[in-house]
């Protein structure tokens, strides 16, 4: 008898992400979910795994990551791969509350509108708003992996975002300026030098007002991932896929335009898992690859 597909969804919170779960299911996967992970746990969980099935059936198994936290939900990657060996190893999916599909799917976006206005990433000067959260400092890093110019935007005076820059600084490789968005003077300075916008600020949060866009004198593109009311960047439409701005040339992005790119990679994702016949590990790169490919 052929043996089901499972996917085993390790997470640090209280609660599996219910939106994973739907596609997990969708793509064809078991799910068992696992909660209050810790670093500490994932070794023996992945060796569980791995050894409860016969080595021609270990890419039958998968291993999914969930979370808040970018940077765990890697660590929690190296260490389940660390603890695998010929020829028992098993696949593994991080995805920390979808971020890395999201930031994926985001750039692309992006990179499609510049593209068709004969620009790059490369060399432009991007300014992430809500960069304390876990999209915002992945989406920075894949735009700095692009060659961009990144600068983290903080809305309040804590130490969150440069301790971030920083911690991703030291993991990645990339630079990153920080800037104070705690006040509108501040926001309409970074709003002014930026060429690319990014908002990955929480549902509901306007991080740029409409006023605070028109001091822009250099944007090409403003992307938003923020559905709920109020936009994340006042007037840029959910349903926006390349709109005028009313600032310049510059177009927007809305969350949902972004979202289609986002839903498609991870059920992409998901289903090449689902066929695959050796193991394979997925992160943030494969999914901006995939997002590149599907966007264009």
């Amino acid at each position: 008898m052929d043996k089901p597909r499972i996917l085993h969804f390790l997470t640090p919170l209280p609660n599996i992400s219910p939106f994973d779960v739907n596609m997990a299911y969708d793509a064809g996967f078991v799910v068992a979910g696992y909660t209050h992970i810790e670093l500490k746990d994932v070794t023996a969980l992945t060796q569980d795994a791995m050894f409860s099935r016969a080595p021609q059936d270990a890419a039958k198994t998968v291993l999914f990551i969930g979370g808040r936290d970018a940077l765990l939900a890697l660590d929690m990657a190296d260490a389940a791969r660390k603890a695998m060996f010929p020829p028992f190893e098993i696949s593994v999916f991080v995805d920390p509350s979808g971020a890395f599909t999201t930031a994926a799917a985001m750039v692309a976006a992006v990179e499609k509108q510049l593209k068709q206005r004969g620009a790059t990433l490369a060399g432009l000067k991007v300014a992430v708003f809500g960069a304390k959260g876990i999209v915002g400092g992945l989406v920075g890093e894949i735009a700095a992996s692009a060659g961009a110019h990144v600068t983290l935007v903080a809305h309040d005076r804590s130490n969150a975002v440069p301790q971030k820059a920083a911690a991703f600084r030291a993991r990645f490789g990339h630079d990153f300026a920080v800037a104070d968005g705690s006040t509108e003077a501040g926001r309409r300075a970074v709003v002014a030098d930026a060429e690319v916008i990014l908002a990955a600020a929480k549902a509901g949060v306007e991080a740029v007002s409409r006023d605070e866009l028109g001091a822009a004198r250099r944007l090409k593109v403003a992307a938003d991932v923020n559905a709920v009311p109020p936009a994340g960047i006042a007037g840029v439409d959910p349903k926006a896929d390349g709109a005028p701005l009313g600032i310049g040339e510059a177009v927007g992005i809305g969350a949902l335009a972004i979202g289609n790119i986002k839903f498609r990679v991870q059920h992409e994702l998901l289903k090449r898992l689902h066929q695959a016949d050796k193991a394979q590990h997925i992160d943030f790169h494969a999914a901006y690859a995939l997002a590149h490919d599907l966007a264009a």
